[in-house]
């Protein structure tokens, strides 16, 4: 675990938590070390996964758990031959990640429900920074919660964020974001700071420390309608980009994907979303029965 350097705390729990699983069932299964594991039953184990119902990209992230750590027993001479190159989990159809409708998006931004209008003015502020800088510039939740004052630049309306792997990317904010983080930052953040309140975090909690993936979490709890998961308003970001004509690559950039081919997921999501909108509003996609008559 202390090899990997450039994961991020989220992701050295996960793949914490995939080898001990891993190495709890091959422990059942007699295997006494990873000498004693071979290709065919890293197989076995990731079939065993699908028949436990897990989501294909919970298996997908518990796979690649198994290749970082195999290749590490080799470079550090535990093993002679991995096992695991080229493992991958088993194909099959992948969900389509959620858009939120406009509706949807209004609750959150603009009309949130009556109980937030009693929230703290401090708190309201925050909240409201966070979710335009969400929606807004598709962050990634680890990645608001890390920001440090001297990652914004508002005059010159940008972000400077710290992806995965530690690389960096200047991304855009939008107007509506400017204005709640400069509200934030001059009239919300200080009334919510106290002694413990770290001087490099923009976001605070409720008891003024750093901002966390839960606390996230429950901002959005409050304010959606029905249960919403942080990263549904990266892809509302993503796909609303690709909507309006925007070139894949530059999608790419904004949102830190390493490899085009993440990227190119969003271009499904979009023309599902354009079939929807077809299907929908054009008389002649509809069955027959369904057309309305002459006249």
């Amino acid at each position: 675990m202390r090899s990997l350097t450039s994961a991020s705390s989220s992701t050295l729990r996960a793949y914490r938590a995939d080898l001990v699983a891993f190495t709890e069932w091959a422990g059942r299964g007699g295997l006494d070390g990873p000498l004693a594991v071979d290709r065919r039953v890293l197989r076995r184990y990731l079939a065993y996964l699908g028949t436990r119902r897990y989501a294909r990209r919970t298996v997908a992230r518990k796979a690649s758990s198994l290749r970082r750590y195999f290749a590490w027993l080799v470079r550090s001479g535990r093993l002679g031959l991995d096992p695991a190159v080229g493992l991958s989990a088993p194909g099959g159809p992948g969900r389509l990640p959620r858009v939120l409708r406009v509706d949807e998006l209004s609750m959150l931004l603009d009309d949130p429900p009556a109980e937030v209008d009693h929230d703290d003015p401090g708190v309201r502020r925050r909240d409201d920074a966070v979710l335009e800088l969400l929606y807004g510039s598709g962050l990634r939740v680890g990645e608001l919660c890390a920001l440090r004052p001297d990652d914004l630049c508002l005059d010159r309306a940008s972000v400077r964020v710290w992806g995965k792997g530690a690389k960096q990317r200047q991304v855009p904010l939008s107007t509506p974001a400017v204005e709640a983080l400069r509200d934030w930052l001059h009239r919300g953040r200080e009334a919510m700071a106290t002694d413990v309140s770290p001087a490099d975090a923009v976001f605070l909690n409720r008891r003024g420390r750093r901002l966390g993936p839960r606390d996230v979490r429950r901002i959005i709890d409050r304010r959606a309608a029905a249960p919403t998961h942080p990263h549904a308003l990266r892809h509302t970001f993503a796909t609303h980009l690709l909507d309006g004509g925007a070139d894949l690559r530059a999608v790419q950039e904004l949102l830190g994907h390493a490899d085009l081919v993440t990227t190119q997921h969003y271009t499904h999501v979009s023309k599902e979303r354009l079939r929807s909108v077809h299907e929908a509003s054009h008389p002649r996609a509809r069955p027959p029965a369904d057309r309305p008559g002459p006249g």
